[in-house]
């Protein structure tokens, strides 16, 4: 059995997860914690490379919010 989310609930989790983890990275650089930017960038790096890996294993099947159109690929005879 594999978990598998549709397009529609794929863009929410994804919008959900880059909006919260913005938040947490913003939060943490502008109080007085020890986090420098190039901390952050690296947080931001290992959030990008988890989705991208959720997205190759197929966990995650996004549209992009019907940004980009997707070519119908069966053939016509």
């Amino acid at each position: 059995m594999k978990i598998s989310l549709n397009p529609k609930a794929s863009d929410i989790f994804i919008a959900i997860y880059v909006a919260i983890t913005l938040f947490i990275r913003f939060k943490f650089e502008h109080n007085n914690y020890a986090i420098s930017p190039g901390l952050s960038i690296i947080f931001g790096i290992c959030g990008i490379a988890f989705l991208w890996s959720l997205i190759k294993l197929n966990i995650l099947n996004p549209n992009w919010f019907g940004l980009f159109s997707i070519k119908n690929q069966s053939t016509k005879k």
